[in-house]
């Protein structure tokens, strides 16, 4: 079989004629289909898959806007269609789910299939998702879900069942969990969550899950609009940021399960663009800010961009900030890699900052300068360093170079007014 798949992730179906045989999802439909023609398929994969290629005579495949809903739409797929070599692969009780309880503060989990079939009572479960075929996958992209929406897991105990436990304290003041305190319980253990509330957030969640995202996001629009009228501001901008959020998915942690393909195990990369950002300023005046891309260890020009910076003068970590944010208003330019920030702790946290902020997860990467401003050392995710060390210092120089001549072009436009 030869295909043109994309490089872009999504789902793919074998099949024998209507009959579906095998759903997988995948980081680029083109690479991990490829895989399947290997010669080293057997050693990768085993018979029963060997056996699935030989029988299927037809391949289909449907794209998606990120892992995450690739990692949806596949559990969802397998869980309707029942294909017979997802099943050969595993039994229902290796497989993962998630599980939403029914509670009225609901939490919200990863159950493994053979202590669900095993341990939950029936009639405790209100949402049920899955079957997802790697547990890594499905809890990575939890941690990525939850700093969109926050919820309860069996950690957090609501406020009104800690002032049962302790009745007699006056001016009982709730015990917030570990979560509360970094942002990912919404405070259902200290009161600040009602009820109601919370149950939005659940039927966020349960949107996504059902592979409902433009319901989701149409949904989150009309409450900022309505948040908005009712100058509830605060609302109204945490429902424009989970939009965002959503809208701009690069899961970059959910790559490594699947661009795994049948040669000894190793990672294949689906391409390698690097962005690096640099801010350019005399003492404070003429602050510009850039981005340059590098693409296969090769400059990629035509994604240069320039940036005036407007809120920020002698504060590189604040004016990288404000460019970095400005990016991400533009999903339509390919999201990276790997991001490369000059500096160190100041720079690299502002940057991580920003990207938390809009529930993007990708790697950055700090080039520390010496005092003659030459690369001394990398910092930042080791993993990202080991495998682009080239790409990101070419593209770091690349960012000064480019900042450098974009500052004196516009000093030197000032001087001649």
């Amino acid at each position: 079989m030869k295909f043109d798949l994309p490089e872009s992730p999504g789902i793919y179906r074998f099949q024998k004629g209507r009959k579906v045989l095998y759903v997988g999802k995948a980081t680029s439909l083109h690479d991990r289909v490829r895989s399947y023609f290997a010669k080293t398929l057997l050693a990768g994969r085993g018979d029963s898959i060997v056996g699935m290629v030989a029988e299927a005579d037809t391949l289909t495949w449907e794209k998606t806007d990120s892992v995450l809903e690739a990692l949806i739409l596949e559990a969802n797929l397998i869980k309707r269609l029942q294909p017979p070599y997802n099943v050969l692969e595993k039994s229902n009780t290796s497989f993962n789910y998630l599980v939403i309880t029914k509670e009225k503060f609901p939490r919200v989990l990863v159950v493994r299939g053979r202590d669900f079939f095993t341990n939950w009572q029936e009639g405790s479960v209100k949402h049920l998702f899955g079957p997802f075929p790697q547990g890594a996958s499905l809890k990575e992209a939890m941690k990525l879900v939850r700093r969109i929406f926050p919820y309860r897991d069996e950690k957090c105990t609501p406020c009104e069942d800690q002032k049962l436990s302790r009745p007699r304290l006056d001016n009982f003041h709730c015990r917030p969990c570990f979560n509360r305190q970094i942002g990912l319980c919404p405070g259902v253990c200290t009161g600040e969550a009602d009820a109601a509330e919370y149950g939005r957030i659940i039927r966020h969640i349960v949107l996504l899950f059902s592979g409902k995202k433009g319901a989701l996001v149409k949904q989150l629009d009309r409450d900022m609009v309505l948040y908005a009228k009712r100058e509830q501001f605060e609302e109204a901008e945490q429902a424009r940021r989970q939009v965002g959020a959503l809208t701009h998915i690069r899961d970059i942690s959910l790559i490594k399960d699947e661009s795994r393909i049948a040669t000894g195990g190793k990672i294949k990369a689906s391409g390698s663009r690097i962005e690096a950002y640099d801010i350019a300023h005399t003492s404070g005046t003429e602050t510009v800010g850039v981005m340059v891309a590098v693409e296969d260890s090769e400059p990629l020009k035509s994604a240069y961009r320039k940036f005036k910076v407007k809120g920020f003068t002698n504060n590189d970590p604040g004016a990288l900030s404000e460019v970095l944010s400005r990016r991400l208003l533009h999903p339509e330019w390919q999201y990276p890699r790997v991001i490369v920030v000059d500096g160190y702790t100041a720079q690299m946290n502002a940057a991580k900052k920003v990207l938390s902020k809009a529930g993007i997860m990708i790697p950055v990467v700090g080039v520390v300068k010496d005092e003659h401003h030459r690369p001394k050392s990398l910092t930042g995710n080791l993993a990202a360093i080991q495998a682009h060390e080239r790409d990101i210092l070419l593209a770091n120089n690349e960012a000064h170079r480019f900042a450098i001549t974009y500052h004196r072009k516009r000093r030197s436009a000032l001087l001649r007014l």
